[in-house]
Order: C-alpha cells, then structure tokens, then sequence
C-alpha cells in the first residue's frame, strides 16, 4: 500500500466515494456530482500547500492509477477552539482488506514523526463497525458519543482522541 497527495485527476475516485448512497450512507447520504471537481481541485491545492494532509490510498504501488480511497488529516474550527481531525473512506471493493487501518496507522506515525497537529480526534457514525474497530485497534480512547455537521448534515458520531506521540499502537 501506498499513500500519495491527492491531484486534480482523482475527480472520478471523490464522486465513487461522495455521491455513492452506500459509501456515504454513515454521513448523511450521497453528495451531488456538481461541485466534486472543484471540490478535489481545493483540496489537492490544501495537500501540495501542507495545510492537510489529504492522501490517495493505493493499493498495489506497481498500479498507481487504482486508487482504493482516502485518509485526511485537517485541523479546523469548532465551537471552543481549533482541532486536528482524520477521517478516511474505502471503496467497497477494497474494503476488509486493512487498507484504511494501515493507511491511518501511517498518517498517524507521520504526525508522531514530525511532531505535527498534537491531539487527534476521529468521529465515526455511531453503527460504523468497522470504522469504529479502526480508532479501536490503532489506540484511540473513546471520549463520548456526540453529534458533529458534515456538509449540513447532523449525524451521531463516536468522538474518539489519539496522542501519536504516546498513544499510536504499532502492531
């Protein structure tokens, strides 16, 4: 597996992961089409200016053109301050292989390495099994259920916090 800066190009792979009904069924529902070329367009300018680590999960390095999903890692404001936040999403045909578990694992060692973004918080749908079993595995801690806006939407998440530096389980 490799991670790389998301480009321009991976327009199709953002409308397979953001207007798919079952890929975003834990964030609300699908997005429109309109918008997702713009939309990778300013995050791959946030990616190359360092301000977010936006990454292409690819699962075989010898065919970089397939691209299994995403793991982000952003701060951003919320009601008492700013705070660091990973999210990641798998196609479903990349799914239950460990992509995003190691792909997380390797953001998360990279922040730990270069001592960037202090505390990180992630924020799965409450019924996301799987995602939930990531923050598990890699060392999260569970602070509480809450409800967080994803693109207008309210939806009921699991708050889970990482120290890379002290928390970050390797195995």
């Amino acid at each position: 597996m490799q991670l790389r800066d998301v480009s321009p190009d991976d327009a199709d792979a953002y409308v397979r992961m953001r207007c798919d009904p079952v890929m975003m069924a834990g964030l609300g529902g699908p997005l429109p089409r309109e918008g997702m070329a713009d939309k990778v367009r300013r995050d791959a300018e946030q990616a190359a200016a360092d301000l977010a680590w936006i990454k292409m999960i690819v699962p075989d390095p010898a065919v970089p053109g397939v691209v299994a999903g995403t793991v982000t890692l952003w701060s951003h404001e919320i009601d008492d301050g700013s705070i660091s936040e990973i999210g990641w999403m798998v196609l479903p045909e990349f799914q239950g292989r460990g992509l995003a578990k190691r792909a997380v694992r390797v953001l998360l060692a990279q922040a730990r390495e270069q001592d960037r973004w202090g505390l990180v918080h992630a924020f799965p749908a409450t019924d996301n099994a799987a995602s939930n079993g990531i923050c598990r595995s890699v060392g999260f801690r569970f602070l509480s259920e809450t409800e967080v806006t994803f693109a207008g939407r309210v939806l009921g998440t699991n708050h889970w916090v990482i120290d890379p530096r002290k928390d970050l389980a390797l195995t």
